[in-house]
Order: C-alpha cells, then structure tokens, then sequence
C-alpha cells in the first residue's frame, strides 16, 4: 500500500519559502549597497554641500526601489522587517515564514553594507560614529515609517500593486527630505548602516531607539490601514501569491502575499 495515498497529507513545499529568503536577501542587499554606496559618492563628488549630497543620495535611492521592487515583487519585495511584520499581523505571512523573510532582510543589510564599503575601498567593517539620538529624529522615524507603511498598504489593499514601486519610491524620495531624521523607517536598512562610517552611518547606540520608533509608527500605520481598509485581512489572503498561487496551495504551501513591496 502506498505511503501516499489521497487519505495521507502531503508534504508541504519549502521551495516558495527559500526563493522568497533569496529574494528578500538580494534585494536588501542592493538597496542598503545603494544606500551607503551613494552617500560614500555624494561626499566624494559635493563635499562641500550637505544639501547636494542628500539629493543625490535621495535620488539615487528612489531610483533603485523603483528597479529592485519591479523586479522582485513577483517573489517578495519587502526588504523592510516593519513591512513584514503587517502582513503577518494581516494575515499575509505565516509567523515562521515571517521570521525566515526578516533574518533574510538582516543578513542582507549587512552583506550590503560590506559590499558598500569594499566597493569604495574602505574596510569591509567600520562601525558608525554619527549619531542620531534626539527626541525629534526619533518622532522623525515615527513618521517616515507611519507614512511609508501607510502607502505601501494603502496602495495594495485598493489593487494598485502594479504602481507601488512608484509610489514607494517617490514616497522616500521625498520623506529624505521632509523627515528630520532622513527617514531610515527600516530596521533591517538601520543595523546595516551601523557598519559603515560614512555619510550614511548610524552609531550602534542610536540604532534601538531608531527600531523602536519604527515599530511604533508601523503599528500606527496598521491602525489606520485597519479603519482605511476594514477588509484588508481578508483582502490579504485573497492576493496570495497570484503566480501559481493555486498550485502552491494544493501542495500546502505557505501563504504569501504578491504585494509584498520594498521600502528603504
């Protein structure tokens, strides 16, 4: 008698899982590389103007959301563990898959960051002495991350997910500037800035309270996405994966939302 008869479950399929770790890893690690990389340049080409150097690195980061999010959507785009952490609390992710994406998006903040600095020869690691720990860069991240949180969600909750990399993009763009602390709103992008020196660094010990201002305004961000949306749970686990969302879940596949989106 077959060990795999139609009354035995089957086993479930970690192959979406892995891809979107992959992806997740990847394209962390090319947004915190542009990140660093752009500010290391800036100061290079303009280091007699701040404000010249922030629109570079403003403008340059925009632009490799808009790239990194078209390309990877399709697998997973979140490149933000706040990003992941709504979609779990809207029933996106699985908890175990959440926690996969996120160790991901950590490790490839910090490949980023190495990458960053040895491409501009500098040491692969050097920890940041910049700090950033007043009370109005922290209500600046409360912000950058309530509002990034806010479009991402909003965006896909109402079906324009084929729009988010603009929206996304043009949104941190602007809050580079709008924000008093340049908007980091990503915990995974803070903990890889910490390992470089230069004009995109953070010091270690301003790194808490900048992840936990995050957190704060993305549980904002959730609230109001909740009374915006009242469906969005259920809208949530409609958009599973719509690649071959359906094969996946025969095979018992975890459930993935295709709107997962990058944000710096």
């Amino acid at each position: 008698m077959s060990d795999h008869g139609p009354d035995r479950p089957q086993p479930r399929s970690t192959m979406p899982v892995i891809r979107a770790a992959v992806a997740e890893l990847v394209g962390t690690a090319f947004l915190v590389a542009t990140v660093i990389g752009s500010g290391i340049a800036a100061t290079r080409l303009s280091p007699d103007d701040v404000g010249l150097q922030l629109l570079q690195n403003s403008l340059i980061t925009g632009g490799i959301l808009v790239a990194l999010i078209l390309a990877l959507q399709p697998v997973s785009a979140a490149f933000n563990p706040v990003v992941t952490l709504v979609e779990l609390a809207l029933g996106a992710v699985k908890a175990t898959t959440a926690a996969v994406l996120i160790a991901a998006q950590l490790v490839g903040g910090f490949v980023g960051a190495v990458v960053a600095n040895l491409m501009f020869d500098l040491s692969a690691v050097s920890i940041s002495s910049t700090q950033r720990d007043t009370p109005n860069l922290w209500l600046g991240e409360v912000v950058a991350t309530l509002g990034l949180v806010m479009v991402i969600f909003g965006m896909a909750r109402s079906g324009r997910t084929n729009t988010i990399a603009v929206g996304v993009a043009g949104y941190i763009t602007a809050a580079y500037w709008f924000t008093s602390s340049t908007s980091f709103a990503n915990p995974a992008v803070t903990v890889a800035r910490m390992f470089s020196d230069t004009f995109a660094g953070i010091t270690p010990s301003s790194v808490l309270p900048f992840i936990l201002m995050q957190l704060i305004g993305g549980g904002l961000a959730y609230a109001l996405v909740r009374l915006l949306y009242p469906d969005a749970p259920a809208r949530a686990a409609r958009i599973v994966r719509q690649r071959g969302a359906t094969d996946d879940s025969k095979a018992g596949a975890p459930d993935m939302s295709a709107d997962t989106v990058a944000s710096r």
